[in-house]
């Protein structure tokens, strides 16, 4: 059995993950990290994007997250994410109708749009999608 250390996922809004677990995969801003028990400390800023961890029985768990930070110690991974989801929170229809606008935005040139942010939301609303037909 694995070597099991602490996860803690934090919102702005709640407490999404608090457990013990065996290993994480998350999107850092430097590329995907992985963490085991043990693992040297650091800190990184967070893309959006799929963290995937292995609770303490070994299931995989899967969520979304949007941005924030993670500090990863030898006994214990902290998030402060700006936004996270577990894949059976996420409203899939909620999600297609965000890539909708997004996709809109994108392609009228003659809308004055924040390009940068239409195309976070078309990349949240993707990543939603992808991680809600997981469950």
């Amino acid at each position: 059995m694995a070597d099991k250390f602490f996860l803690e996922v934090v919102t702005p809004q709640k407490a999404v993950v608090s457990e013990d677990i065996q290993s994480i995969s998350a999107p850092g801003s430097e590329g995907e990290f992985c963490a085991l028990k043990g693992h040297t400390t650091f800190l990184t800023s967070l893309k959006t994007g799929v963290i995937r961890y292995k609770d303490a029985s070994g299931n995989e768990r899967i969520l979304f997250v949007s941005g924030g930070f993670a500090e990863v110690l030898p006994d214990k991974v902290t998030i402060l994410a700006e936004s996270a989801e577990r894949s059976q929170e996420i409203d899939l229809g909620r999600a297609k109708e965000a890539q909708v606008r997004a996709e809109q935005r994108l392609r009228d040139k003659a809308a004055q749009i924040d390009i940068i942010r239409a195309e976070a939301a078309l990349q949240r609303a993707l990543f939603r999608i992808k991680i809600a037909g997981t469950h």
